[in-house]
């Protein structure tokens, strides 16, 4: 595998940074997730517009244009021979002194990994996930607001811990409210009198691709879909359930802290969102 680093390609075994790097030193940076599909890279132009928000409200300035960046995304599938993936596009501040000032980093740093994933076994996607509430909360607005897809995912790695402990791959997190905000990694959408519902970003979701994605199919299917603020108990009562992210797609789940959701199975309006899914991820975006 290349990894292309500042406008260069190297080998697996030699994508190196400083330890100096203060995305290194201190998750100083942002990053995006983005698929391939069948050689067509899914909503590209909106992760590089997030990625751009995410620079703007770190005081990160990019030295790369939009189409630069695209560019090097494109030629990083076609350099290791991908169709099919996942993208890591990675920006940091840059090496700089080991103070927490960034003014010592002189020039951020391009990184791109081109390869695979597989966020969940296949069988969760047709039998459904359990996922558990855990006790760590997420970081609200006034902390660091979780729209910034930065570097620094230790709130959402705690979480996940701890669900692995409770034996548990995935968990919901609350907010210092008690609201509902997102999973470890992924948006939340149920399904209650045939409607949609997610928690707004302001609850502390990350404003996900997929999950814009997810409203567009729900207007093409006629689904009402509502913003709004979640509680576990709505969760529980929940017909249906399911997650979305870049690494997860769509993913039902039918068991939420030990209560069965709908009839235990993957409902069927979560089934139209994931076939919907499906048939736009290799024509929306950019082909490579």
């Amino acid at each position: 595998m290349k990894v292309y680093i500042n406008g260069e390609f190297v080998d697996q075994a030699d994508a190196k940074v400083s330890v100096f790097d203060h995305g290194f030193l201190y998750g100083d940076g942002i990053f995006e997730g983005i698929r391939l599909y069948n050689g067509n890279i899914f909503k590209l132009d909106e992760h590089l517009e997030r990625l751009e928000f995410s620079a703007r409200a770190i005081m990160l300035t990019m030295p790369w244009s939009r189409a630069e960046i695209a560019e090097a995304v494109c030629e990083s599938c076609r350099v290791n021979g991908l169709t099919n993936g996942y993208i890591r596009l990675i920006v940091s501040r840059g090496v700089g002194s080991l103070g927490l000032s960034p003014k010592s980093c002189e020039r951020p740093q391009l990184i791109i990994i081109a390869d695979q994933i597989q966020l969940y076994p296949k069988e969760f996607y047709t039998e459904g996930l359990k996922v558990i509430t855990v006790a760590t909360r997420r970081l609200g607005p006034a902390a660091l607001p979780p729209m910034i897809k930065s570097l620094n995912y230790l709130n959402n790695i705690l979480a996940k811990i701890e669900a692995g402990h409770l034996g548990y791959v995935e968990a919901f997190m609350l907010n210092d409210q008690g609201y509902v905000a997102e999973c470890t990694g992924d948006n939340v959408f149920i399904v209650q009198h045939g409607k949609l519902f997610t928690p707004p970003v302001s609850s502390g979701s990350l404003t996900g691709i997929t999950r814009q994605a997810v409203f567009e199919i729900s207007q093409e299917l006629g689904l009402q879909l509502v913003e709004t603020n979640l509680t576990r108990y709505d969760l529980w009562i929940s017909k249906e359930c399911f997650l979305t992210g870049t690494a997860a797609e769509v993913v039902p789940v039918v068991e939420i802290d030990g209560r069965e959701i709908g009839d235990g199975k993957p409902g069927e309006i979560t089934h139209q969102v994931l076939n919907a899914f499906k048939a736009r991820v290799s024509v929306d975006g950019t082909k490579i």
